[in-house]
């Protein structure tokens, strides 16, 4: 129970902190939608996220790295109803584990490379802004170096190539999405144009989020519970506080920083290294901690600024 507790509270912690783009951009989506839409995206489009794809997609890629195992089996062993199904999910888990971590490190490493950023940590203020090419060469050099380790593990050597190609397959819809994105908020596109958008978009971070969650655990009841709290969070901050919460500065370093080290965590364990089950969730809620301790403290010195800006204009 108590590992159990630990990996819900690291799953929702990165859940919501790894959200907080997505958040803003329906926020700001919302906004320009009637009062049905916002209620049908706020209330059902809560069953899509939390239950379907939290849910369902987990188990899918899990019954889809376990050969030998029928869907029911998988569904079964993920609330400790078939022993034997369980023990094969177990086996064959480092074939999720490299196609996870692969993906993860190419989110960190997008991040850090070709995303504007106010640098925190060391990695962040060594990377420049013109070393963003450099992002598609360690790409292709990781992807290589795990394909020649794994040589002797097939399954493994395709899972991390779909990892790879999953993180490119996101990252070219979410560019055109980016695009998209100004052009569908103006009048004269529908409610509903603007609700499929939302969705495909919250689709497309839920998988960041899937993929991250496999570093807490593989159980897919687990996941179901700590991201689907976690979406539940950042749906309220959508309707609540997401303005005040984009304004703390480093909150994404650290939730990216983390995503870098979860994608260690799996490909190391897909090597055989036994790491404490408690590690991804101490990781992870040490450096957001950190990083939402001075982003909170940042925010405080600009508020008293303006402040007493605001007093001398007055005088």
């Amino acid at each position: 129970m108590i590992s159990a507790l630990v990996s819900i509270i690291g799953l929702i912690v990165l859940e919501v902190v790894q959200s907080i783009d997505n958040a803003i951009v329906n926020a700001h989506m919302l906004k320009t939608m009637s009062l049905r839409a916002r209620k049908w995206f706020l209330l059902w489009g809560i069953f899509t996220a939390v239950f379907l794809v939290r849910g369902v997609l987990p188990l899918l890629i899990v019954w889809l790295v376990t050969p030998g195992i029928s869907l029911w089996q998988a569904v079964a062993a993920t609330f400790g109803g078939d022993e034997l199904a369980g023990r094969a999910m177990e086996q064959n888990a480092y074939i999720l584990l490299i196609g996870g971590g692969m993906f993860l490190l190419l989110l960190y490493f997008h991040w850090l490379f070709l995303e504007k950023k106010d640098p925190y940590f060391v990695p962040d203020k060594l990377v420049k802004p013109h070393y963003g090419i450099w992002f598609f060469a360690l790409a292709a050099l990781l992807l290589v170096g795990v394909l020649w380790m794994m040589r002797d593990r097939p399954l493994a050597m395709l899972a991390a190539a779909i990892g790879n190609a999953v993180f490119f397959i996101l990252y070219g819809f979410r560019q055109t999405a980016e695009q998209q994105e100004h052009e569908i908020e103006k009048p004269g596109h529908g409610d509903l144009a603007k609700l499929m958008f939302l969705e495909m978009l919250d689709l497309s971070f839920s998988i960041d989020g899937i993929f991250g969650a496999f570093a807490f655990t593989t159980n897919v009841g687990l996941i179901l519970v700590g991201n689907g709290v976690g979406a539940l969070v950042v749906r309220h901050l959508t309707i609540k506080g997401i303005d005040k919460v984009g304004q703390y500065r480093w909150l994404k370093n650290g939730a990216m920083t983390s995503i870098g080290f979860l994608g260690a965590f799996m490909v190391a364990e897909s090597f055989g290294a036994h790491l404490p089950e408690w590690l991804p969730t101490i990781v992870t809620l040490a450096i957001v901690g950190v990083t939402f301790r001075a982003s909170q403290s940042d925010l405080r010195r600009r508020v008293r600024a303006e402040a007493q800006r605001g007093k001398h204009e007055l005088l």
